[in-house]
């Protein structure tokens, strides 16, 4: 692997593209079924107003303005050339596909844009919207992010999740049908064992997964996971725990899954807990330490997945 000892997704990029390619985040205005009271109300327990969103940029401004102001910002900041659009905030299948296409061509209009990212959940898709986000696969680097956070149905029910764990598989199964890359995200730190965090990391190695992406479960404001820590109910992962236990994970997976995310700090002003979360690129070195100090490396156990 080139510059780490995990399969960097904006590594696969660049060697791709020739470049560096930049995410510009995108709210088009969704909402989610999960919040409404489609499914239940309140949503996850660890979601907050902006449905995981950056806040990069106003969902008063239409998706093409979005785009302009990300390429620019980007371009000036880093010399950025190539750009994916990312449906982030939200669920961003949550409307009628005829609407759908609308939203989608929009942010593929500017000839700088090479690829595309929709991130939803896996009971808002069905054989209409995989189509049309598949017709995108043969001109564009077309990913479609589903939010698992656990295999197990015990801890998606203690997080209000509103699915289960088959509701996914049928959704990832059906996706990759058609030709669409699936990145999978994935909540450490949700209260199991760590043989328990590791049958999820099995569990995605066995179906080849495209990408994973990891987080830290944290408590931000505005959230019902903030009052559980707040009223003492709920405890979170030492920064020690969660670099080992990502590199435990990483080391199941093949080394073809492509990996998203491994850490991130969201906004400061928001963040509760745990605080060391906010120090992004600290716990980025570590976790590279601590590959180096085991002297392995993503796919390191992934043979005794496949021989058993």
């Amino acid at each position: 692997m080139p510059e780490k000892r995990y399969n960097q997704f904006s590594s696969y990029l660049k060697q791709k593209f020739g470049v560096k390619v930049y995410k510009i985040t995108l709210d088009a205005g969704f909402s989610c079924p999960n919040r409404d009271g489609t499914i239940s109300s309140g949503g996850c327990i660890f979601c907050d107003g902006s449905g995981s969103f950056s806040r990069a940029h106003s969902n008063t401004l239409s998706i093409e303005e979005q785009i302009e102001t990300g390429i620019k910002n980007l371009s000036e900041r880093f010399g950025a050339e190539k750009f994916m659009s990312y449906f982030q905030a939200y669920t961003n299948t949550y409307k009628h596909v005829s609407e759908l296409e609308k939203i989608y061509n929009s942010a593929l209009k500017n000839d700088k844009i090479v690829g595309i990212s929709i991130g939803t959940r896996p009971d808002c898709v069905d054989d209409d919207k995989l189509n049309l986000i598949a017709g995108y696969t043969k001109d564009y680097e077309t990913w479609i992010e589903y939010g698992l956070q656990s295999v197990h149905d015990i801890t998606l029910k203690k997080i209000n999740r509103g699915h289960d764990f088959n509701c996914f598989l049928k959704a990832y199964e059906k996706s990759k049908s058609k030709g669409i890359n699936v990145c999978v995200h994935v909540i450490l730190g949700l209260w199991e064992t760590h043989d328990e965090m590791m049958q999820t990391a099995k569990t995605l190695a066995r179906l080849e997964v495209d990408g994973v992406k990891l987080h830290m479960l944290c408590a931000v404001k505005d959230t019902q996971l903030a009052q559980m820590y707040n009223n003492g109910e709920v405890e979170f992962m030492t920064e020690d725990e969660y670099i080992e236990t990502v590199c435990d994970f990483l080391e199941y997976l093949p080394e073809k899954t492509t990996i998203h995310r491994i850490t991130g700090n969201g906004f400061k002003d928001d963040l509760i807990a745990p605080r060391w979360l906010g120090k992004k690129f600290n716990t980025l070195n570590k976790i590279d330490n601590e590959f180096i100090k085991r002297d392995t490396y993503q796919g390191y156990r992934y043979k005794e997945i496949i021989n058993v």
